[in-house]
């Protein structure tokens, strides 16, 4: 079945491609010797050559270069912005499959503290990410969809821009670019087809062929199919085919069509272990170890759920000491539900990439891709198992409490639940056009790049959702007009789940509506190589981003107001972003540099618009950056260290003084001063030390904070899932033990410190996810055409939270293998 399905998307994919060979035929001139269209072919047949952007720069094993930041050929050590690369080898050596698992070599990229276990969904410095393929757009974290887990089996390396680069990947989110650089076409012909298999029935198959088709075009084609039942059942299935075809069109230009099709359904768990909520307040402060039944009284005005005695000392002796602060635990087990189904992606992406030299110091770039995403799910977003809380003056008021039924009290029953079924189709237009001169001054030497880029999302989106009896709705004469169905869990720990369907709970539609974002932008940026070892970088942009929004109609039962469409509603907004940078090197091997930047998202990209906001502005983002770099042994080490302060501002917040009855229609219902802020500092250094010692290291301490809304309770508090601590390393040594090839051995570790998981509307403000340290290791056997490698992950078995979850966390995987054979032709 696997091969079938592979050959199905292979012939797909072939078909998609076939068009334009035959175009193709026709003959093209070959390039002459020293033609920059020479170099791009040379270039691209060396195995150890690597497209960035528009640049092409590798220097022996470390990577120095990146066009990232400025989109020109750049060396890292006087580029002045926060840039991390993660190359090839560094991916290959840890068998890392999907951005999930690269986060551990990149400081400041963590994940999201409130995911629902939805895709990617990573932060940059505790803000969101823009994730690109080759600079294009390539999904973005926006709230609970659109988010797919992304692959790296096409992806050569991952650069990670931090701070906010607006001017030149357009609508971006503050955190910074996550971009993925892809698998090109080469002239000399290679093949490499590669097996995996590892703990949980995982196995994959992948096949990587490129070549010559003629003197002037060059084809690149790799397929994967892989599945696993993974840990705790949480399986995954991904069909994925890449396929692109190069066209050397004449000395100073060349043509490039790109196709992606990714075909894959990965579990959606929302809860994890969820924390029990037990709110200390609520018993003078008295903590789940030291409380005892007594102190569990009851609501002395009645208002809440009454216990009995006996009751009361069942619920005392069912606490754990770390209940209302961490996840319980109870093994490999979950709370997925049956009725749950998994996300069902699929991708389709097409790109046409142009790259022509107008004369020896003038060069185009442009870009145009199309994108559709499609995802289907069911989940369980709510299930909520309370012990003790005094909310509102109340204690254990109905639903937020314990469940009794029948005068039987269950401690670990899980109320409030809710599962949501979502479609959603965005499908994105991008077209990008870089035009960089290249001039000199006496001196100084300059790169003046214009940009412009257009974009446009179109979203759909439908959500249904069933609750259990918890939850009731009334209509307009106040008698009860809808009720949940669903069964109450009566153990979180051994779930007794509803039988049957989803569709057989009387589903609520409550949410429904067509979203289109456009966005727009020119920029300018010089770079100046000044002399006495200053470089700048200078760049304006303006951006106008336009949002419009169609509600479609909701259940009558939800929402009588919203169940029938309502007018479009629109908003507009426009400004002006910057990049202000200055690199010093004092000597050849340190560089000095600061930047200040500032850039601008779309607010509320998947919520709604409410009436006509042209004259409210989007936020922005806001970054400082202080660095250092050094390299040293010949170019064979390249460390950074960065203090950083990123901010997105503008957020919006509900005006306390406003009153929709419209007793007060002169006073905005919003504020936009809001605001979301970190600050820290960033260490990572790549080495390759000698021939046999190889060396990854990562650290960053940040501290990022919710100041969003003065009127709230967490005002101030750290982000959701964003740890003040995290530090990762990977050391590979190849040892000579009088082999063919030297046998690699590699060892790594990772940290993550504790992460917040706090909330005050729901009991537990001091809850968090425990802090872990995971140990991996691998070693590799690469001779001639053949490479094995196994990697074992997690070898003194560590139990640990991988993911902080809305009032839960994610376990991560026991101990594990993968074995993977590679052969190259």
């Amino acid at each position: 079945m696997t091969l079938l399905r592979l050959s199905l998307l292979a012939i797909a994919c072939q078909g998609v491609l076939f068009p334009v060979y035959a175009l193709a035929q026709t003959p093209i001139s070959q390039p002459k010797a020293g033609t920059q269209a020479s170099t791009d072919k040379a270039n691209t047949s060396s195995p150890t050559d690597y497209e960035r952007i528009t640049v092409y720069g590798r220097q022996n094993h470390v990577v120095m270069n990146s066009g990232l930041a400025t989109k020109s050929n750049m060396s890292l050590m006087e580029t002045p912005a926060a840039v991390v690369i993660v190359d090839e080898a560094l991916i290959d050596s840890q068998g890392i499959t999907n951005m999930q698992e690269l986060v551990r070599n990149i400081s400041g990229v963590t994940q999201a503290g409130n995911n629902y276990g939805i895709g990617d969904n990573l932060v940059v410095r505790g803000l969101g990410a823009n994730y690109t393929y080759d600079g294009m757009y390539g999904g973005a974290g926006l709230g609970n969809t659109f988010n797919p887990t992304r692959s790296l089996t096409n992806v050569s390396s991952v650069e990670v821009l931090k701070g906010p680069a607006t001017g030149l990947y357009g609508m971006g989110s503050a955190g910074g670019v996550i971009n993925l650089i892809e698998k090109k076409p080469a002239f000399d012909g290679k093949q490499l087809f590669e097996a995996e298999v590892g703990q949980w029935d995982t196995y994959s198959l992948m096949a990587d062929s490129t070549g010559a088709i003629t003197d002037d075009m060059a084809y690149r084609v790799v397929a994967k199919s892989a599945r696993s039942d993974g840990y705790r059942d949480l399986g995954t299935d991904r069909d994925e085919v890449y396929g692109s075809l190069k066209f050397v069109l004449d000395d100073n230009q060349n043509l490039m069509l790109s196709a992606a099709y990714i075909n894959d359904a990965i579990p959606v768990d929302s809860i994890g272990h969820p924390i029990r909520i037990y709110n200390a307040a609520s018993v003078d402060g008295k903590t789940a170890a030291d409380v005892s039944w007594q102190d569990l009284v009851n609501d002395p005005s009645s208002k809440g759920l009454q216990l009995s005695d006996e009751q009361r000392q069942q619920l005392a002796d069912s606490l754990s000491a770390s209940d209302g602060q961490t996840p319980y635990e109870f093994g490999p087990n979950g709370l997925i539900s049956p009725m749950a189904k998994d996300n069902q992606g699929e991708e389709l992406r097409f790109k046409l990439t142009h790259n022509i030299y107008l004369t020896d110091n003038l060069f185009l770039n442009q870009q145009l891709q199309y994108r559709n995403y499609e995802t289907a799910f069911a989940r369980q977003t709510g299930a909520y198992n309370y012990v003790y809380w005094q909310r509102n003056g109340v204690i254990n008021q109905n639903p937020r409490a314990p469940l009794v039924e029948n005068d039987v009290l269950y401690p670990y029953a899980a109320r409030r639940q809710e599962y949501r079924k979502v479609s959603a189709d965005e499908k994105s237009w991008q077209y990008f056009a870089d035009l960089r001169y290249d001039f000199d001054i006496g001196n100084i030497s300059n790169e003046l790049l214009v940009n412009v880029n257009v974009e446009d999302r179109d979203i759909r989106f439908k959500q249904y959702s069933i609750y259990d009896a918890d939850y009731t709705l009334k209509d307009p004469n106040g008698n009860q007009s809808y009720q949940g169905s669903l069964p109450f869990i009566y153990d979180i720990r051994n779930p007794n789940w509803g039988e049957g369907e989803f569709e057989d709970y009387d589903p609520l539609l409550t949410s429904n509506y067509n979203k289109s974002v456009t966005a727009w932008g020119l920029g300018v940026q010089h770079v100046g190589y000044l002399g006495g070892g200053f470089t700048s970088r200078i760049g304006v942009a303006f951006n106008e981003i336009k949002q419009s929004y169609e509600h479609l109609g909701v259940d009558a039962r939800y929402s009588s107001s919203l169940a029938d469409p309502q007018p479009e509603a629109d908003t507009t907004d426009n400004g002006v972003t910057y990049n202000l940078g200055l690199t010093f090197m004092p000597t050849a091997d340190i560089s000095i540099f600061v930047n200040h930047s500032k850039g601008r998202t779309a607010y509320r990209v998947l919520g709604d618009v409410k009436g006509n906001e042209a004259d409210r502005e989007d936020s922005q983002s806001i970054s400082n950056d202080l660095g250092i770099r050094a390299k040293a042994f010949d170019d064979q080490l390249l460390a950074s260290l960065v203090l950083f302060k990123t901010s997105r501002t503008n957020l919006a917040y509900t005006n306390p003084n406003y009153d929709s009855s419209a007793v007060t229609p002169d006073i905005d219902p919003y504020f936009y001063d809001g605001s979301e802020d970190t600050k820290g500092v960033e260490l990572d250094l790549n080495a390759y030390l000698s021939d046999q010692w190889k060396v990854n290291l990562n650290a960053v301490y940040q501290d990022a904070r919710d100041n969003q809304n003065p009127n709230s309770s967490d005002y101030g508090q750290r982000q959701k899932g964003v740890p003040y601590v995290t530090a990762g390393a990977w050391v590979t040594y190849a040892a000579e033990l009088g082999l063919s090839a030297p046998l690699s051995l590699s060892l790594g570790a990772k940290y993550v410190d504790e992460r917040s998981t706090h909330s005050s509307s729901f009991g537990i403000p001091d809850g968090y996810v425990p802090s872990y340290t995971v140990i991996d290791s691998a070693i590799s056997y690469d001779v001639e055409r053949y490479k094995v490698q196994l990697n074992i992950n997690n070898i003194f078995n560590e139990t640990y939270y991988d993911k902080a979850m809305f009032l839960g966390g994610l376990p991560g995987e026991e101990r594990n293998a993968k074995l993977t054979v590679t052969y190259r032709i």
